[in-house]
């Protein structure tokens, strides 16, 4: 068997185009991690529920109606950034992207310090997801010395906060029907308009 000798600028294209195609789909796995990472997929959902599901964290800062700050460290961070789960509470101004707030945002933000600021809440976890796009820990809130009723209830009912049903979770009826009831009751954003 004669052994075919191949041309060296063959050999050299086809050394290139493996080269290519093995940066291109390094490329194209860095761009999948990352979007991975930013949608909260590459954290392990076992490892929030066996930290925060059931536990009772004091509340060290309101960032606006439905987020807030934990006491307790979260990756790199000292606090853990927690988001509210089925509910949307109107945006607070932010002049960095120059949005103006939205009506009511500020009553939602006062009645969410209110109730937990310098205070704790229970945390309760959907199993199925425990963080949103932002990498911000999503949860039912149970409010201290209550009825065992939610900040998200609370909300909802004052008519602070709209059911937000993008995403399937244990109370999606009954914050809707939270929402029906403000709804119908005209409190917060379902009334007169705030000036």
């Amino acid at each position: 068997m004669v052994r075919k000798r191949l041309d060296p600028l063959v050999f050299l294209r086809q050394r290139r185009r493996r080269r290519s195609a093995i940066g291109v789909l390094i490329a194209l796995v860095v761009v999948l991690l990352i979007l991975a990472d930013r949608s909260g997929w590459l954290l392990v959902a076992g490892d929030d529920l066996t930290k925060y599901d059931g536990q009772t964290f004091a509340v060290v800062r309101v960032i606006d109606g439905d987020t807030f700050d934990l006491a307790i460290p979260d990756g790199g961070h000292r606090t853990t950034r927690v988001r509210l789960w089925g509910v949307n509470t109107p945006e607070r101004a932010r002049e960095d992207l120059g949005r103006p707030a939205e009506p009511f945002a500020d009553a939602a933000t006062d009645f969410t310090a209110d109730l937990i600021e310098g205070g704790s809440v229970t945390l309760r976890l959907e199993p199925h997801r425990t963080r949103g796009n932002y990498g911000r820990l999503l949860v039912h809130a149970e409010l201290q010395g209550d009825d065992g009723s939610t900040l998200n209830e609370r909300l909802l009912l004052a008519g602070l906060a709209q059911a937000d049903d993008r995403w399937s979770h244990r109370w999606i009826e009954r914050y809707a029907l939270l929402e029906l009831q403000a709804q119908r009751e005209r409190r917060g954003i379902w009334g007169v308009s705030e000036r």
